[in-house]
């Protein structure tokens, strides 16, 4: 037999593997930078912008797509306001326990007691304000698709998109041709995803080199317990809340782990929860969602169902004010708390979301805005496990929703190849 007929293929490495190859080789490139030249670094972030971009083109036309193919070619729109209804039942529970676990966390630690605030003046520029009740209702429904598509608003791109399939299944046949292209471009949106994805181990490599190359490892010594109060209240809420919540809901957690590991370590490596939503979606699916269920739930969690945000709000605010040496009392963190549970709703729609809704918060209480300075020397090694916790949060409730309406799979199931292409 010639060599040729008896050679085994080529094992490719999973993608996976090399994002994680990718991590190593950032953080190694951002020590040395910050050794010899800090500034340099900026020459890394065009390359982790550039993967951010690339996925944030494929988002409005994914889930507008799998949106309306979901719900008119499928039948579903009756079921569209029960499973709507669930849903915002569960994310409401869920973003509460991560308030409550953060100022817990927060009043157990003290992390703020000893911090000095910078001096008066040099507070952060929040150019932006905290959405008051209507703004935020007004918000929901766009003005122009195509201007919430061009901005990547989520939350308006899924209303539009629910109206248009509601609207497109009840003209009957004369809406097929509409949602078999759907269908198609949903599929291809997918395989858009695979090609994108083959630049990711780039975009993230460049993308932590920048946050070690600019900022270094010493920026925690500071700010160190507070970040280390993060990171656990953060571990607390999912062995605490999403843990007993999955097993409840008969979720397999090993198998879960696997399938979303992908999504969530794009999210902690580039701090950006729109960059792991369009793998997030495909990992779903594979793990045995419906489609109809993940371009409904998902998106609407991106929204609605910020854990990881919610829990450093809470967290972030009364460290300030520890800072402050300014004692809330235990209404006062009450209060705080129900002001969070609806100004956190407005996050996806409010540039420089989490620094906008704390800004708002701490002026609402008399607190220094000089506190939003201190944070940001870290807010960017804290965004990675927050934005980690939202993937992760969100994927969860997918599964939970599917379970909830009798329709998840107990077994992996094969969806448009998400491998590699050679």
């Amino acid at each position: 037999m010639t060599g040729s007929a008896t050679a085994a293929p080529k094992r490719r490495i999973s993608l996976t593997y090399q994002i994680f190859i990718g991590l190593g080789v950032g953080i190694l490139i951002g020590a040395v930078i910050n050794n010899m030249n800090p500034e340099w670094s900026a020459y890394m972030r065009p390359f982790s912008q550039l993967f951010l971009r690339m996925i944030k083109m494929i988002i409005a036309p994914l889930i507008f797509a799998t949106l309306v193919a979901g719900i008119a070619g499928a039948g579903h729109v009756k079921t569209v306001g029960r499973m709507g209804m669930r849903a915002i039942i569960y994310f409401e529970i869920v973003t509460t326990f991560a308030l409550v676990i953060g100022l817990v966390a927060v009043n157990l630690t003290r992390p703020g007691d000893g911090v000095v605030l910078p001096p008066s003046g040099a507070a952060a520029d929040v150019t932006a304000r905290p959405q008051t009740w209507d703004q935020i209702l007004l918000h929901v429904v766009p003005e122009s698709v195509i201007d919430a598509m061009a901005r990547g608003d989520v939350l308006q791109i899924v209303v539009f998109s629910i109206l248009f399939a509601i609207a497109l299944g009840m003209i009957g046949e004369r809406g097929r041709p509409v949602i078999a292209w759907c269908e198609s471009v949903a599929e291809t949106m997918f395989k858009f995803t695979d090609i994108v994805m083959r630049y990711a181990p780039i975009g993230v490599g460049a993308a932590i080199a920048y946050t070690v190359g600019h900022s270094g490892f010493g920026v925690l010594y500071n700010l160190a317990w507070l970040v280390a109060t993060l990171y656990a209240a953060l571990i607390a809420f999912m062995l605490l809340v999403l843990l007993p919540t999955a097993l409840l809901f008969r979720i397999d957690i090993p198998r879960f782990i696997r399938t979303i590991r992908e999504p969530a370590i794009i999210a902690f490596s580039t701090t950006s929860s729109e960059a792991a939503l369009p793998r997030a979606m495909e990992a779903m699916e594979r793990f045995g969602v419906p489609r109809q269920i993940v371009s409904f739930v998902m998106p609407l969690g991106y929204s609605f169902n910020l854990d990881g945000t919610t829990l450093y709000l809470s967290l972030a605010a009364v460290f300030v004010a520890q800072a402050a040496g300014v004692e809330l009392t235990g209404w006062q963190q009450f209060t705080m708390l129900l002001t969070l549970m609806l100004t956190s709703k407005g996050v996806a729609g409010v540039p420089r979301a989490s620094l906008v809704i704390l800004a708002g918060t701490l002026a609402s209480y008399g607190l220094p805005l000089e506190g939003v300075t201190l944070i940001l020397g870290v807010d960017e090694l804290m965004d990675m496990a927050r934005t980690m916790t939202n993937v992760i949060g969100n994927c969860l409730a997918t599964a939970i929703i599917a379970r909830w309406e009798g329709q998840l799979a107990d077994g992996p199931v094969e969806v448009a190849p998400a491998t590699l292409m050679p």
